[in-house]
C-alpha cells in the first residue's frame, strides 16, 4: 500500500532512548510514520551531522520530526509528543486542561537530570564509545539515575499503578525508555532488585501495544553487562529495529 502524501517523518536510529519513545506513541496509536535513517554524529549521507541533515535540523538531535500536515519540523522527544499528543487529540496519554497536565510536565522536565542518567551512566559509555564519557561524569549519572528512580519508587510507583495516577501518560513512555533498557532481558545493566514496584511497573509497561517492535533492536544487542558490543552488533541491533519496524507498518497498513 502506497504511503500517503502528507505522512509524519522521523529522523534517527532505533536504538536511540528518545528516538524510541516518539515511535512507540505511534505505534500505540497507529499513527502512520515515515522512519528515515539519521546516524547521529555522522558526517555522511544519512548522518545528523551531513549538511543535508543540517539545513533541515540546525541541531542536529534525533529523534527530528518532520510533519508534512501542518508544516511543524522539531527536535526534542518530549516536545514531539506534547505536539502529537495535542495535534491529535490524544487526551487519554496528555490531558487537555493545564491542571491535568501539570504532574506529567513535571517529570518530562526533570528528565534530563534524573532518569535519562540511565543511558549517559549506563547504556551510552557501552554503546557509544565516541563520545568518550569522563568517569567521574559517569559515576556521577549513577547516583543521580539510582536516586530519580529511588523517589518514583518509593512515591508515584507505590501509590499507583503507572506514574500519574492508573492509567499510563507519555510520562510513563518516556521513563520507561530509560529505565527499562537496562532490564536483564535488555542490556542487564542494573540491578532492580531493590525495586519491586519498578519492577512491576515495567511489566505492565512491556504488555503496552507496540512494545516488543520498538524494542527488538534491544532484544538483538543482548545482555552487554560483561562486554561491550562491538560495532557489528550494534550495526545489527539497529537494522532489525528498521525491519520489525517497517514490517509492522505494513501490517498496519494492510
Amino acid at each position: 500500500m502506497a504511503r500517503p502524501e502528507k505522512t509524519l517523518k522521523i529522523y534517527g536510529v532505533p536504538l536511540s532512548q528518545p528516538v524510541r519513545v516518539v515511535l512507540w506513541l505511534l505505534l500505540y496509536k497507529r499513527e502512520p510514520f515515515e522512519f528515515i535513517l539519521a546516524n547521529p554524529g555522522s558526517t555522511r549521507a544519512n548522518g545528523t551531522r551531513h549538511p543535508i541533515f543540517l539545513a533541515i535540523n540546525p541541531n542536529g538531535m534525533i529523534p527530528f520530526m518532520e510533519d508534512p500536515d501542518t508544516g511543524v519540523a522539531i527536535a526534542e522527544a518530549h516536545a514531539i509528543l506534547v505536539y502529537l499528543c495535542r495535534k491529535n487529540g490524544w487526551y487519554d496519554l496528555y490531558p487537555e486542561n493545564p491542571a491535568g497536565c501539570a504532574k506529567i510536565d513535571a517529570i518530562l522536565h526533570s528528565h534530563h537530570r534524573g532518569l535519562r542518567n540511565a543511558s549517559v551512566g549506563f547504556f551510552a559509555p557501552n554503546v557509544r564509545k565516541d563520545l568518550h564519557f569522563p568517569e567521574p561524569v559517569v559515576d556521577i549519572a549513577h547516583k543521580t539515575f539510582s536516586r530519580a528512580l529511588r523517589v518514583i519508587e518509593d512515591n508515584q510507583l507505590n501509590q499507583s499503578r503507572f506514574l500519574i495516577g492508573n492509567e499510563m501518560t507519555i510520562a510513563d513512555l518516556a521513563s520507561y525508555v530509560e529505565i527499562g533498557q537496562l532490564q536483564p532481558q535488555f542490556t542487564n545493566l542494573f540491578d532492580f532488585e531493590p525495586f519491586p514496584n519498578t519492577r512491576r511497573w515495567m511489566h505492565d509497561m512491556a504488555q503496552i501495544e507496540g512494545h516488543n517492535d520498538v524494542h527488538a533492536c534491544l532484544t538483538r544487542l543482548g545482555d552487554i553487562s560483561a562486554q561491550e558490543p562491538d560495532i557489528e552488533t550494534i550495526i545489527a541491533a539497529n537494522k532489525l529495529g528498521f525491519a520489525t519496524l517497517a514490517q509492522r507498518q505494513s501490517l498496519t497498513a494492510n
